[in-house]
């Protein structure tokens, strides 16, 4: 059911938006698109009345929904934004995908790789773009690392780490992101696919071809680790804790490299949130380490000059806005594509990078649960 808040505009500019979801990621999305040039949300969709009608309001949106369908249904939509938990990614995506709009969705593409393969092939038969909030990669310093490394090459890259880490941040253990059917897993699918994102942009989309990983949940499901506080948050949680607080995974390339991934929401280390990509090679070393979302500082270099060991620490600032970042690149990949010619305009943007990570992520697990190395469908 629709609910109109403000008049609407016939010749609103540019392209035009549906935004799904009222919470972090809905939110982030829907102010992205607002500040943006060139796109106008005209829709909101969310289950909390109070709330949807408060975001309309606040942010000009015309016409709100209750239920998703009804805003996807909306046949004067260019694109829709998907800002909901994992589970309802899918069907979200692919209904709109099908009726040929455009969909930018939140992390990860699905709760898992065979439903991810799904949004895929419908992007891939709409030709329409299916874009994904990996927005960390698009920081002001993994975009000065990669400058960087395509300038001044570090020589083969054979092994790298990857890590987010928290000492207690379980985001909320009676939330659906504690629960596997709804989330898809725990901070591996979480925050670990953020930093595989930032890993393999960096290192030029090698293969992951092998997976060898352990998970664990030792504090989750005692009712510790959340972000208040430092004891337990609750007694028992109302679902299963049936996800992973800490999983750490040996992931082998095709061209011979391998990546040490780790994440957990809970761990007795250290106290602050920690992220960190380091890249060795057979000519010098990077690193990116953002120590308690730290803004300055986070990049070092490590080199041999005139045959001595050195280490820069250049000076790059980190402005916030990354979901705006994404957003703004995803708007400008329509645009080209609307101008070009061709049977399938935006091809190479219909979610295959994405995907591959989702497959990377689902053979983790199913490696820590089997106790050995399996290999990533390709």
């Amino acid at each position: 059911m629709s609910t109109s808040t403000a008049p609407t505009s016939s010749d609103a500019p540019g392209l035009r938006v549906g935004v799904i979801g009222l919470g972090f990621a809905g939110t982030t999305h829907l102010d992205a698109f607002t500040a943006l040039p060139g796109a106008t949300v005209v829709a909101l969709s969310g289950q909390e009345p109070a709330r949807l009608a408060e975001l309309a309001e606040s942010r000009g949106v015309p016409e709100t929904y209750a239920d998703w369908e009804d805003l996807v249904a909306r046949d004067d939509l260019d694109i829709v934004s998907i800002g909901v938990p994992n589970a309802l990614h899918h069907p979200i995506a692919v209904a709109a995908l099908r009726s040929g709009k455009h969909v930018f969705c939140e992390k990860p593409l699905a709760t898992t790789a065979d439903l991810a393969a799904e949004m895929v092939e419908a992007a891939t038969a709409a030709d329409r773009v299916l874009e994904v909030a990996y927005n960390h990669r698009r920081r002001a310093d993994v975009a000065y690392l990669a400058r960087y490394l395509a300038e001044e090459p570090i020589g083969r890259v054979y092994h790298s780490r990857a890590s987010w880490l928290r000492r207690q941040g379980v985001p909320g253990i009676d939330s659906w992101f504690t629960n596997k059917a709804a989330a898809g897993g725990g901070p591996l699918i979480d925050l670990g696919s953020h930093v595989l994102d930032i890993a393999l942009s960096l290192l030029g989309e090698p293969r992951v071809t092998h997976v060898s990983a352990v998970a664990y949940n030792e504090l989750g499901r005692a009712g510790r680790g959340g972000s208040s506080g430092g004891g337990p948050v609750s007694s028992r949680s109302t679902h299963a804790f049936d996800v992973e607080d800490f999983a750490s995974a040996l992931l082998r390339f095709e061209d011979g490299g391998s990546l040490q991934l780790e994440a957990s929401w809970a761990s007795y280390s250290k106290a602050h949130e920690d992220i960190s990509v380091e890249l060795l090679g057979s000519e010098g070393g990077v690193r990116l380490h953002v120590d308690n979302y730290n803004t300055e500082g986070t990049v070092t270099i490590y080199r041999d000059v005139a045959g001595a060991p050195t280490i820069e620490r250049p000076a790059v600032q980190v402005p916030a806005g990354h979901h705006q970042s994404v957003i703004a690149e995803f708007l400008d990949t329509i645009r080209a594509g609307e101008t070009a010619g061709g049977e399938l305009r935006f091809a190479g943007h219909h979610g295959e990078y994405a995907l591959h990570r989702s497959r990377v992520i689902d053979a983790a697990y199913a490696s820590a649960a089997a106790g050995h190395e399996l290999e990533v469908p390709a």
